[in-house]
C-alpha cells in the first residue's frame, strides 16, 4: 500500500485540487476554482488533501450545515456553512485515477468521519449515483433514497452516517 500523508488544505494547493477535480468529475459536475477558492477560505478545516511524496494526489471536502441532506445551494456558495452546525457534508472525494484501489480513498473518508466525531458532529451526510452506494455503506453510510439534488443534472442518492 502507498504511504500518504493527510492534512488540511492550504490556500498554496488551490491549483492542484482544482485540477484534480476537472479529472475526477465530469464538468457538470466539477467545482470550478473559483468555488475552491471559496471553499478554502471559508471552510478549511473541513478540507482534507491525501499527499504521496509531497505531491497532492487526492482530497475530501465539505462544510458543515444543520441539514440532514445536502441541497444544490451548497455546492455553489458557502453561505450556507454553519461553523457549528451538527452535519459535516462530504461535497467530493477525489483520488487521482492512477492511485485508486490502493485504499486512499478510505483512509481520507476514515479521516473526515473521525474529525466530525472530534468536532461533536451529529452525522456526516452526502450524495452519490447509484453505482456508489454499496462503497459508502461499507463506512456505516444508510442510503436515504433518491435525493432532491439535481446537482449536474445527475441522479444522486442521500447517504447518512451517524455518529
Amino acid at each position: 500500500m502507498i504511504k500518504i500523508r493527510i492534512r488540511e488544505v492550504q490556500l498554496r494547493d488551490l491549483d492542484r485540487v482544482a485540477e484534480i477535480e476537472a479529472i475526477c468529475f465530469p464538468v457538470t459536475e466539477a467545482a470550478s476554482h473559483s468555488s475552491f477558492k471559496e471553499r478554502i477560505q471559508a471552510f478549511p478545516e473541513c478540507f482534507l488533501v491525501a499527499e504521496a511524496d509531497g505531491f497532492i494526489i487526492g482530497f475530501i471536502n465539505g462544510c458543515v450545515t444543520n441539514s440532514l441532506v445536502i441541497y444544490d445551494e451548497l455546492f455553489t456558495t458557502t453561505k450556507h456553512h454553519i461553523a457549528r452546525g451538527k452535519n459535516l457534508t462530504v461535497f467530493g472525494l477525489d483520488i487521482l485515477p492512477e492511485y485508486r484501489r490502493q485504499g486512499i480513498a478510505a483512509q481520507l473518508m476514515n479521516h473526515f468521519i473521525q474529525l466530525a466525531t472530534n468536532t461533536s458532529r451529529k452525522s456526516v451526510i452526502l450524495t452519490c449515483k447509484g453505482p456508489l452506494v454499496h462503497y459508502y455503506e461499507s463506512f456505516g453510510y444508510v442510503n436515504k433514497g433518491v435525493s432532491q439534488s439535481t446537482h449536474g443534472g445527475s441522479e444522486w442518492f442521500d447517504m447518512t452516517l451517524m455518529l
